[in-house]
């Protein structure tokens, strides 16, 4: 195949500027892949950031329940029934609800973020929280805050780092920032705060304590999770779902993915950029055909095969690739620097992904001469002479 490779790229850049039509084609449609799979990968990434960082081996959710944010809750009773199953050696009530949080350097800006609470003396956030922290929640009206939320909650990143202290409004209850914690946003959550299960409830005085959202339970070293799991579900009743850490987070996705519009729009974005991008090499690749069908014919009566010229035309399909993934690559990062620092969503660029891209872009491309192929089939010296 490439030892035709100097022809098709003689071909290419004999028309420099259908050569830059086609490669400013190709890198457009590359972007358009990038952001729109990125986004759809950090769309999944930032939705189970919560999951991924508390600590516990099963997990315990109301069958109401389709993505954290939006938790229903069933009988606390239900954690402390657990504790009674053997290789169990915890099981953590944890409340959490979207709350009223007021800008403290501008109190007339309100928006949500998350609060959770828990009880310090359980474990299940030992990832998130210092010792230090576990101590300070203890107290009346203290909070961590996630040092990686919105800039519309105010500066509190700054005046915590400045040794400044911090309070603000959750739901008109005046509360102080006790540290901080690092999570990150999703596309549900702009922030969120952490606290005890009394501060959480001195923050929502209309929730009830015998009410919780979930249930972390902590298996014993050694203890096989699955089985622990099927006991617990064939012996509790069916108002709650007990569900594994892998389980948990896939009942998330299946909902941002499924539930809601925006994993599809993503997709649609991605396919959409192929499509767009195949269209414009076909009309390159079938217009320099056009052009040189008379060199093609002659060739063929030289004893030239149609696979020797079939090659010529794929060659050229895979350097339109390679030149048009190239500055595409370049621009899709910068998109992601700026968009991560803008959203603190998870964008990044990873080998993997890059792969993926460049692969779909040597299939679209190639699909493409392909399709152009069709006329080059019908350069016959008879004809055209």
């Amino acid at each position: 195949m490439f030892g035709s490779l100097p022809l098709g790229w003689l071909q290419l850049k004999a028309q420099k500027l259908r050569l830059f039509a086609a490669i400013t084609g190709i890198t457009f449609a590359v972007i358009l892949i990038f952001v729109q799979l990125e986004f759809r990968e950090a769309l999944f990434v930032s939705a189970v950031r919560y999951h991924t960082a508390m600590d516990y081996d099963l997990v315990m959710v109301s069958p109401k329940t389709d993505f954290l944010v939006s938790s229903k809750q069933f009988a606390r009773s239900r954690a402390y029934q657990v504790l009674g199953f053997e290789g169990v050696e915890s099981a953590t009530a944890v409340y959490m609800r979207l709350v009223s949080w007021r800008n403290p350097s501008d109190p007339s800006n309100a928006r949500n973020i998350l609060a959770i609470g828990f009880d310090p003396s359980e474990p299940g956030f030992e990832r998130l929280l210092s010792d230090e922290q576990f101590e300070a929640i203890k107290q009346p009206d203290k909070v961590i805050f996630d040092r990686r939320g919105r800039d519309e909650y105010g500066p509190v990143r700054e005046m915590l780092d400045a040794g400044q202290p911090v309070s603000a409004e959750i739901n008109d209850r005046r509360v102080d920032i006790a540290g901080m914690y690092e999570i990150g946003t999703s596309f549900g959550l702009d922030g969120g705060v952490i606290t005890s299960d009394l501060n959480f409830l001195r923050i929502l005085p209309t929730r009830k304590r015998s009410a919780i959202d979930f249930g972390l339970i902590k298996l014993a070293p050694g203890a096989d999770a699955a089985d622990v799991q099927a006991r617990i579900v064939a012996t509790i009743p069916q108002d709650v779902l007990v569900l594994t850490r892998d389980e948990f987070m896939d009942l998330e996705r299946e909902y941002w993915n499924k539930t809601t519009p925006i994993g599809y729009i993503f997709a649609f974005g991605a396919v959409m950029g192929l499509i767009v991008g195949l269209i414009i090499v076909y009309q390159i690749l079938f217009s320099d055909v056009q052009d040189h069908l008379k060199e093609y014919a002659t060739l063929k009566a030289m004893g030239y095969t149609h696979g020797y010229l079939r090659n010529v035309v794929l060659q050229q399909a895979v350097i339109l690739a390679v030149l048009g993934f190239i500055p595409g690559m370049g621009v899709a990062y910068l998109v992601f620097s700026r968009g991560a620092d803008a959203t603190r969503l998870p964008l990044e660029m990873s080998v993997q992904s890059a792969l993926g891209v460049f692969a779909l872009t040597v299939a679209m491309c190639a699909v493409s001469g392909i399709m152009a192929l069709r006329k080059l089939r019908a350069a016959d010296p008879a004809e055209i002479f």
